[in-house]
């Protein structure tokens, strides 16, 4: 059964760059900022962001890079400096044929070590788990590996390149699983699950991911006109909105 389901994704998924880079325009032509983020940064926040911060401002030319995974003492050590901005969920996603609603985190760390490989097992239809996961490089899949599975072996039947993509497969494929910021997950065609009771919007959810800006020394001039803009008000309700927390609160 899954070297069908295997056989059914062949040809689908395809291999993308993991950073996609954008070039952030004001209302003036001639200012541009370059500007790259994970994929799921992009899904869960920019692409609304990006898009009213350009209609609002002009500036000049520069480099920023946004990231869901903290950095590590090294690159700090090369002059890279990170400005933390945004915490977000992270949801577990399923097809919204799936009638479960919730799992136990005893479970969940079961769906993804292969100890639980059928939905019957949860209470759900017997019909086999398919495991989506992005690729093992992405800050999304060494988040969940080190905060939900505590660096477990993962098992899973799909890996796509970019984190987003998970969403797509989980959305045609009604057995599937897989895990996103919450912000990402939000407004697609998936259902997110809870854990012990809890929505990625809950108090006391016990899984998120923090989101951070990257710049060669401490941000000046345009970068940190553009990082201003997103602790301030017009990019804190943009955050709000897509349910997530603004680092500093």
């Amino acid at each position: 059964m899954r070297k069908n389901v295997i056989a059914m994704l062949i040809g689908y998924i395809i291999a993308v760059a993991a950073f996609a880079v954008f070039f952030v325009r004001s209302a003036h032509a001639q200012d541009v900022i370059n500007y790259s983020c994970s994929a799921q940064i992009y899904e869960a926040l920019e692409k609304a962001r990006i898009e009213a911060f350009t209609q609002r401002t002009g500036h000049g030319y520069s480099d920023i890079a946004a990231t869901a995974r903290r950095l590590y003492p090294r690159h700090k050590q090369y002059g890279y400096y990170e400005t933390l901005f945004s915490k977000d969920p992270v949801a577990v996603i399923v097809n919204k044929q799936n009638p479960l609603a919730d799992v136990s985190e005893a479970q969940l760390q079961d769906i993804f070590t292969g100890e639980i490989t059928n939905w019957k097992e949860l209470g759900g239809p017997d019909k086999q788990i398919l495991v989506v996961v992005p690729a093992a490089h992405t800050a999304s899949y060494k988040n969940f590996a080190r905060n939900v599975i505590h660096w477990r072996k993962m098992r899973y039947d799909v890996m796509t390149f970019l984190s987003s993509r998970v969403i797509e497969i989980v959305e045609r494929f009604p057995w599937a699983v897989s895990f996103i910021a919450e912000g990402a997950a939000r407004y697609t065609r998936v259902k997110v699950l809870k854990i012990d009771g809890r929505s990625p919007l809950d108090m006391g959810y016990p899984y998120y991911q923090v989101f951070s800006f990257v710049t060669k020394g401490e941000p000046t001039g345009a970068v940190k006109e553009f990082i201003d803009d997103v602790l301030s008000g017009p990019g804190r309700k943009i955050m709000l909105k897509k349910g997530m927390t603004p680092y500093f609160e």
